[in-house]
């Protein structure tokens, strides 16, 4: 069995015993380091052991949407670009379900079905998970429980399918060619963006973006963004608001980025450093230095991109401008006496 084949199966053998034993403390303790690092976003930030995982994370979820059912739709394995391939990760990402039955975070619930969008990266080393990255949409949960924090989105709100070809799920190596020309393709997308944020331009032609995009594009942006479809609607409904309303952006780079077959996926901690001028999220501008913790997954079709989910934690980024979301959302609906 390969290395990343037996990543593949820790993981996925993770996956199945977490999503179905109440012993969450027991099943994380079984499966992970004894120094295991995990990242969450806003408000769980990151912890380390088994046990403070589940106290912040999953036995609050567990308790506020149950039965939970993972709807996987991307599963991919690779060696980490960033080092060189020294290090192996798991990315798994989809939809958690469940009813939503008792508030989470402040947020009321429901008694009806909820989806949280997630992208959970998973770092194995000698039989065991070391280190963690778990991104999830709140501000979707937000928006589906009826308390949506923000102004109006540019894109679109919905439920985010999985790939248009069905095939996001690879539980076998791939062809490590193919691996491998999906990983340049990405990469040089990332460099000609990145020149674009030194150039300082406020603009992009759409030329610059066909280089590695199909014009049908889709880009899977998270609540408070939208999604979008074609090259020109994510300019005008993301890319143009992104660069026209943020100033001095600054690429800080990506603790894990890999590829395997057609697809390829990233994230940071952080991403990307900027200043809100005002505008973007339909919010006022500050001159506060802010950072933006990013998940990107792509699908490649051919000899360019075609499929791309986001996430960015937000209420992370915003709170590093002064605005917690949810506090907000917990303060506005505590009775008088409790204010």
């Amino acid at each position: 069995m390969s290395t990343l084949q037996a990543a593949r199966q820790l993981v996925r053998d993770f996956h199945r015993e977490l999503d179905s034993s109440d012993a969450i403390v027991d099943t994380l303790t079984k499966f992970t380091t004894p120094d295991y690092h995990w990242r969450g976003m806003h408000p769980f930030y990151e912890q380390h052991g088994a046990q403070a995982v589940a106290d912040v994370f999953w036995q609050p979820l567990r308790r506020a949407f149950a039965p939970l059912q993972r709807r996987e739709d991307i599963f991919m394995t690779g060696d980490n670009d960033v080092d060189g391939g020294q290090s192996q990760w798991v990315c798994s990402m989809g939809h958690l379900l469940g009813l939503f039955d008792k508030p989470w975070l402040g947020i009321p619930a429901t008694g009806k079905m909820v989806f949280l969008r997630y992208a959970e990266f998973n770092r194995v080393a000698e039989g065991k998970i070391a280190e963690s990255a778990f991104f999830c949409d709140l501000i979707s949960v937000m928006q589906q429980a009826g308390h949506y924090p923000l102004p109006p989105q540019t894109g679109a709100f919905f439920i985010h399918p999985g790939p248009r070809t069905h095939d996001g799920i690879l539980l076998h190596d791939q062809d490590p060619v193919q691996s491998a020309e999906t990983m340049q393709l990405v990469n040089r997308m990332v460099d000609d963006l990145s020149e674009l944020n030194k150039s300082g331009a406020k603009t992009c032609p759409p030329e610059l973006l066909q280089k590695c995009w199909h014009d049908d594009m889709i880009w899977y942006g998270p609540a408070g963004i939208g999604a979008t479809y074609s090259i020109r609607r994510y300019q005008k409904q993301h890319q143009f608001p992104f660069r026209e309303n943020l100033a001095d952006k600054v690429f800080n780079g990506h603790i894990a980025r890999f590829a395997e077959g057609n697809y390829a996926c990233f994230f940071g901690w952080a991403n990307l450093t900027n200043t809100a001028t005002g505008g973007f999220l339909g919010m006022t501008g500050n001159d506060i230095r802010a950072d933006m913790r990013v998940v990107d997954v792509y699908r490649r079709e051919g000899d360019k991109l075609a499929e791309n989910w986001v996430f960015i934690d937000l209420l992370h980024y915003l709170s590093m401008q002064g605005l917690d979301v949810l506090h907000r959302l917990r303060h506005s609906l505590l009775p008088d006496s409790e204010n």
